[in-house]
């Protein structure tokens, strides 16, 4: 299984951000990788259903000729409490959401329980998903390094985030361990 998140997004404070699109630069980053060969093994695309992760997972799956597939549970960890927040706003709030995982830091979904739930929504994808190759899952950078985090058996940290959007990690599956140690950048 390849778990990516999506690229670059257009940053629209009047937006909700379930319904922020892929910007230009992430598009071109996901173009570059289908035509690389990492969707080589593909054979079932998943996705959230945040409109950033469904164009992700649609510009990768038409790549192959698949189509997609999405999950609510595969989202991101619910923020709808507060909403957009500024670039070093947010930054502070993702750290306190990482460093104390058994509370909802200003009515944010508590990192725990997004473990738990993306944990849960990665596991029924492997169960929905035909035996035609490999799965490919478009989500977000907080679950995935939440997803991380179980893979690895580590306590929830944000030293697990992604270093930038648009980023993956493999997992063997069905032994549930990680084949790429650190996150790979999409070129």
């Amino acid at each position: 299984m390849v778990f990516l998140t999506h690229p670059e997004v257009v940053i629209d404070p009047a937006v909700p951000v379930p319904e922020w699109h892929l910007a230009p630069e992430g598009i071109a980053k996901l173009r570059r990788f289908a035509a690389s060969g990492g969707m080589a093994g593909v054979g079932t695309v998943w996705a959230s259903t945040e409109c950033k992760a469904i164009e992700t997972a649609g510009i990768l799956a038409a790549a192959k000729g698949l189509g997609v597939r999405v999950r609510e549970d595969l989202g991101e960890n619910d923020r709808s409490a507060t909403g957009y927040l500024p670039p070093p706003e947010f930054q502070r709030m993702a750290d306190a959401f990482f460093a104390r995982p058994e509370e909802s830091v200003r009515g944010w979904e508590r990192a725990v329980d997004a473990q738990a739930r993306i944990v849960a929504a990665v596991r029924a994808v492997m169960a929905d998903s035909p035996d035609t190759g490999d799965i490919l899952v478009a989500a977000h950078g907080g679950v995935g390094a939440l997803l991380r985090g179980h893979l690895l058996g580590a306590p929830i940290s944000r030293a697990l985030d992604q270093p930038s959007a648009g980023c993956w990690f493999a997992v063997a599956l069905p032994e549930w361990r990680l084949l790429t140690p650190e996150w790979r950048a999409l070129a």
